[in-house]
């Protein structure tokens, strides 16, 4: 458990032609946070290749999933954005479902049961699966019922025969963290109902390439979903998406609703795919140039720490996410310049940041320190995180908020 393997074909399309564009080192996975500093952390390279033939970017190396999932830091209700965005993301699908009453609701990667409480609230029958045995039992706790298990084709016919056909099947932010990619894709389309709707939520690749989402990439993160290459994926599994709306989450995530029945495609579908043509969105030419980007951005922002250390600033973080590891490695930044990290999540308290070995903790402790700088890390979380930062523990002072500002800028 923990090896790693480099690809040889095509995460979605199968074919041999990806081709390398962008290395971000060798890195820690971003949740394989120790309890205390360790000099013995395993690094894996870091690099995306695009596939010239169906033009997903996609991770060059796969982590071993059991090492990454089994046990799992991220809890989605401890972010008030989640909850919040819970509740209108039931109400989104149970619009786009029909019928559900002789039906019942399956989340795939449903963790802690945050986005399928909303529906039992409205009286559905729900079901979870996820991998991680630590979030499953939380769930359960929650009373929400759910099935720990990884999920894919097999597994979608168990539940099926079990449990009947699904009227709607979500699968939110978990396809791009499935190394079997196909496999997964076709348990979505044995798992849903013939009428159902299968409901995807990936971050937007375009976003990430317009606004450098660079830190989004860790070992988790396997694929980057654009328009195109998602819908490509569903379609060659019988998938047809009918409609398409923006997220919140991860900093701008793109949810597709599919059928295996085709109906009238909505114009947000034919929006999605005309634009994403006129943008280049999916060229070679558009991630390179990102890549390139990525690099200019480290400078500047490096740069920018390296004033406030200069001025005897004392500079902490707040939120230690998977995407602030990438950050922090790819920038060697280290506890010589960020102090400590305030993290809500209590699982996450007594623990440090893989790589950078940085102690996280809880926010009131890290506010007590009298920080003179907040660097935002959990950037996508800024609006709560400043909020939370000035009325419950009374900070004054100014944030460094590192991205999708080009270059980070202080607030």
């Amino acid at each position: 458990m923990g090896g790693f393997k480099t690809i040889t074909k095509c995460r979605s399309c199968a074919s041999g032609e990806i081709r390398p564009f962008f290395s971000l080192g060798a890195q820690p996975p971003a949740n394989a946070l120790p309890l205390g500093s360790s000099k013995k952390e395993k690094a894996y390279p870091l690099s995306l290749d695009r596939c010239a033939r169906c033009g997903l970017v996609q991770l060059h190396e796969t982590v071993d999933k059991r090492f990454l999932f089994s046990h799992y830091l991220w809890v989605t209700g401890t972010s008030g954005t989640a909850r919040a965005f819970a509740e209108q993301f039931s109400r989104a699908c149970l619009a786009r479902a029909g019928d559900m009453t002789a039906s019942y609701v399956l989340e795939i990667a449903s963790n802690d049961g945050t986005f399928l409480i909303p529906f039992q609230k409205k009286g559905y029958r729900v079901l979870g699966v996820d991998p991680a045995k630590n979030l499953v039992a939380l769930a359960r706790r929650l009373k929400v019922p759910t099935t720990c298990a990884f999920f894919g084709k097999r597994e979608a016919e168990r539940i099926r025969a079990r449990r009947g056909a699904a009227g709607l099947v979500i699968a939110r932010n978990v396809l791009p963290h499935v190394a079997n990619t196909r496999d997964f894709v076709a348990g979505l389309a044995a798992a849903v109902h013939e009428e159902g709707v299968v409901v995807v939520e990936a971050h937007y690749a375009k976003i990430m390439l317009e606004e450098l989402h660079y830190d989004s990439i860790y070992h988790e993160h396997l694929c980057y979903f654009t328009f195109k290459t998602l819908e490509r994926l569903l379609n060659e599994f019988g998938l047809f998406v009918f409609d398409a709306t923006r997220s919140p989450i991860s900093g701008g995530s793109i949810v597709v609703y599919a059928s295996k029945t085709k109906r009238p495609e909505r114009v947000s579908v034919r929006r999605l795919r005309a634009t994403e043509t006129k943008d280049g969105t999916n060229s070679l030419s558009s991630w390179r140039d990102f890549a390139k980007r990525a690099r200019e951005h480290r400078r500047a922002f490096v740069s920018l720490l390296r004033r406030e250390v200069l001025a005897k600033k004392r500079i902490v973080g707040y939120g230690a996410s998977a995407r602030s590891s990438t950050l922090l490695n790819f920038c060697k930044i280290n506890r010589r310049v960020i102090e400590a990290i305030a993290d809500q999540n209590p699982l996450k308290h007594g623990r440090w940041t893989v790589g950078s070995q940085i102690p996280i903790k809880d926010p009131a402790e890290v506010f007590a320190m009298h920080p003179d700088v907040v660097c935002i890390l959990a950037w996508n979380f800024k609006d709560e995180i400043m909020r939370n930062a000035r009325r419950i523990y009374g900070y004054r002072g100014p944030f460094i908020v590192p991205l999708p500002f080009k270059p980070a800028k202080i607030l």
